[in-house]
């Protein structure tokens, strides 16, 4: 009778934890590439404010909902990959949400600021890893209910949306600033143990390379998704400038830094093994540089 027992509750865990493991593997698929689109009569800055809304809303609704905040017995306390891509998605949401309310929607600094933009920043500001009263989810998903209350107003002529050079500058550097973080920690995990780092940059340590490694992947990709919304949206400031050929790289080169490792390795440069660190601080690092030239060709006048 005893060993009857043994043998129900060895199958009853193991099921458990296969379900367990399954739920794991598909708490961790990344959300796909979408294209932004903009109809030829759309208000500009709804793409803008639409793309930083969906790209939340691919966090909180695709598999496993919003990781970061996960507590025991959820599957997705365990992992640390997918919250950490989810964390720089996050990141760049919260960028453009400040861009939105600072500069897009005032013709001037000491204009009134949009009350939509506004909410919507203080909404994404909230902690992420919070998981009640309030939750993160609340929270995000109160900052998506702003963002398109902003485009609503937007096609009633009740908002505005400024899409200049001296806009467009300040969004991007705020983007450069992010990048140029995400790659001094790529390239720090692809130093060999040891060595120097940068000014005001730590070691990784080898525990930390593979959440390094999705943070700066998710601020890529949402990246990858703001700049093409970004091309809409100021399409005239860009072809007036001759710049759309620039950002078009600077799209292709976000867009390369999607890909998925089975393993994320941190190999040496005569080694087998790959170093995916410094595989992805290519792409980041390429679409940094083309940034800041976008930025030089938009200032010139």
């Amino acid at each position: 009778m005893r060993s009857k027992s043994i043998l129900i509750s060895s199958i009853a865990v193991g099921i458990i934890v296969v379900l367990y493991g399954v739920n794991m593997i598909y708490f961790s698929l990344k959300p796909a590439q979408f294209v932004p689109q903009r109809s030829a009569k759309a208000q500009a800055g709804i793409i803008v404010a639409d793309t930083l809304a969906r790209l939340m809303e691919h966090e909180l609704d695709g598999p496993g909902g919003w990781l970061p905040n996960d507590i025991a017995p959820s599957p997705g306390w365990l992992l640390d990959n997918r919250p950490c891509f989810q964390l720089g998605v996050l990141e760049v949401v919260r960028y453009g949400a400040l861009a939105l309310r600072e500069n897009l929607s005032r013709q001037r600094t000491t204009d009134r600021i949009d009350p939509d933009c506004d909410a919507a920043f203080n909404f994404f500001s909230n902690d992420p890893r919070r998981w009640i009263m309030p939750s993160a989810e609340t929270k995000y998903r109160s900052g998506i209910e702003a963002l398109g209350a902003y485009g609503a107003n937007l096609k009633q002529g009740q908002s505005q949306f400024y899409p200049r050079s001296d806009n467009l500058i300040t969004m991007l550097e705020q983007y450069a600033s992010l990048l140029g973080g995400a790659t001094t920690r790529l390239l720090n995990a692809s130093r060999p143990s040891g060595t120097a780092t940068l000014p005001g940059h730590g070691p990784v340590s080898w525990s930390a390379i593979d959440d390094n490694f999705y943070y700066a992947q998710g601020v890529g990709y949402g990246l990858y998704h703001v700049m093409q919304a970004v091309a809409l949206d100021f399409h005239k400031v860009l072809s007036d400038k001759n710049s759309d050929m620039i950002m078009r790289e600077i799209i292709a080169s976000l867009q390369e830094s999607y890909f998925e490792p089975v393993i994320v390795t941190n190999g040496s440069r005569s080694g087998i093994l790959a170093n995916h660190s410094n595989n992805l601080r290519v792409f980041l690092d390429d679409a940094r540089q083309k940034m800041n030239s976008l930025i030089t060709m938009l200032d010139q006048g």
